[in-house]
């Protein structure tokens, strides 16, 4: 599955009954971890002493906000790019260089591992640099590292152990682009935009699923697979250009006030793994992550080798299952304002780990694999929407400025780190047993990711907590733990 840990947008808290929210801080002050409470203090005293206010963005919608448009059309221009080159780099693998299942496990293991490798200490990083700069870098780093593959075939050089190099470099310039990215829609809008600047990248991001891979398939038919990565290097030189004319207000910590880098990164550790609420959605993330990992390495070797579907097919296949996402993206607030946002999780956690089992079932009726594989993602992309949109909103709104860098990062490291692992145990399995029977394993392990959210407390509640109610428990619960004060 495509990673539910990533994105965007929820109903903002200043839109709810009172009442709703007053239940939902209740519901809150029975899951604060006493543990970290400590650390929730000093960190908040921390956030207050050395984080000035942001500037606030210009009022209004953000379409009248000229900045917040020149990043978002950056980043549009970047994903259509990017759903291009996801087709492009394994039909270039599994048709043209003939690779086998152990190679595509390491290719893909290769694209994700500097999640698990840098993952953390990139976190820290970020939060001591301007986030906006990182990303300007990434960019950049990106396109350079990604034309070197059309050039190495147009001289009949290109080979997998290529691939799997520009991947790794690609990989590390991606943890240091996604966490900043993440961290960055504080700095460009106010609190009470969060939610739609969140929901409007998520929205471009499913249209660029839906137009990408089909223009991706239409052009590895004109020029093959190779020189179809050249429309990705475009969109990402587009990023980098936006990216120098937008103007974020973001304010660094004094260097004075950085701690060693082992602290920070415990400390954002501990943001995240001291919140009861956190802790399970990572942990339903993290197993969906590693099993889905496992079924989407096989996934080109299963459609253009064993269907037998072209690469402007499987194309198709792509685009018309991200219609699920857009209309994900679309109908997520009406969703959330008739079950409640904390509610939203554990409904759409399971109707993401079911729809894995359509996809090794298709190998039984293949006559009919096309409609199954748009019914199988349109539903995943439609559920992942509701899941990611939910809780990532939750995440943003819960830390301190100073803290989301590692905030990501650490949930990132998590939730990512575990999908070089699965890809490498997908060539593994596949070489071993099979690619259909290594899709049967993946989907029951699926199966059980939801577990964490579906039995905790996510079902009582109806909205989930925002910053104000987080910061009280804490506070709650540092004195219930020092008596004497």
């Amino acid at each position: 599955m495509s990673q539910p840990d990533e994105l965007r947008a929820a109903a903002a808290p200043d839109g709810l009954a009172p009442e709703a929210l007053a239940e939902a801080r209740a519901e809150a002050s029975t899951l604060t971890s006493r543990a970290a409470a400590d650390e929730a203090v000093e960190a908040d005293q921390d956030a207050a002493a050395a984080v000035a206010a942001p500037a606030p963005a210009p009022k209004g919608s953000l379409w009248r906000d000229r900045n917040f448009l020149t990043l978002w059309s950056g980043q549009a221009l970047s994903q259509f790019g990017a759903q291009i080159t996801e087709l492009a780099i394994p039909v270039l693998a599994v048709l043209m260089l003939d690779a086998t299942e152990w190679e595509v496990g390491v290719l893909n293991a290769a694209q994700v591992a500097a999640f698990l490798v840098v993952g953390l200490p990139a976190g820290a990083w970020i939060d001591r640099m301007r986030k906006r700069r990182v990303m300007i870098w990434a960019d950049a780093v990106r396109a350079v590292a990604l034309s070197t593959l059309p050039v190495l075939a147009l001289l009949g050089m290109l080979q997998v152990w290529h691939m799997i190099l520009v991947a790794l470099v690609m990989g590390v310039a991606t943890v240091f682009f996604d966490v900043s990215y993440q961290s960055i829609i504080p700095s460009l809008v106010r609190t009470n935009q969060i939610a739609e600047a969140n929901g409007k990248l998520q929205s471009t991001y499913e249209l660029a699923n839906i137009a990408g891979p089909g223009v991706g398939g239409w052009l590895i038919g004109v020029l093959t697979a190779p020189f179809a990565i050249f429309a990705t290097v475009g969109t990402y030189v587009a990023s980098f250009i936006a990216l120098l004319f937008t103007r974020d207000h973001e304010k660094l910590r004094a260097p004075e006030a950085h701690r060693p880098l082992a602290h920070e990164i415990g400390e954002g550790l501990r943001g995240v793994f001291g919140n009861p609420l956190l802790r399970r959605i990572v942990g339903t993330t993290g197993m969906a992550n590693f099993f889905g990992t496992i079924a989407q390495t096989l996934v080109p070797i299963f459609v253009l080798r064993e269907l037998g579907l072209s690469p402007q097919m499987f194309g198709i296949v792509f685009s018309l299952s991200a219609v699920g996402g857009l209309v994900g993206a679309i109908v997520t607030p009406r969703i959330i304002a008739w079950l409640g946002e904390a509610r939203a999780i554990p409904v759409s956690a399971i109707a993401f780990s079911l729809a894995p089992f359509f996809l090794p079932a298709i190998s039984l009726v293949p006559a009919l694999a096309f409609p199954l594989l748009v019914v199988q993602g349109f539903i995943m992309s439609f559920t992942i929407l509701l899941y990611n949109i939910t809780q990532v909103t939750f995440r943003q709104r819960i830390t301190p400025p100073r803290l989301l860098g590692r905030m990501n990062a650490s949930i990132r490291f998590v939730v990512w780190g575990v999908m070089p692992i699965g890809a490498l145990l997908a060539g593994a399995l596949g070489t071993w047993i099979g690619t259909v029977p290594t899709l049967w394993i993946a989907a029951t392990g699926e199966l059980f990711a939801c577990l964490f959210v579906v039995i905790g407390p996510f079902w009582g509640m109806r909205e989930l907590p925002d910053a104000h109610a987080e910061h009280a428990d804490t506070h709650a619960g540092a004195e219930a733990a020092e008596p004497g004060r």
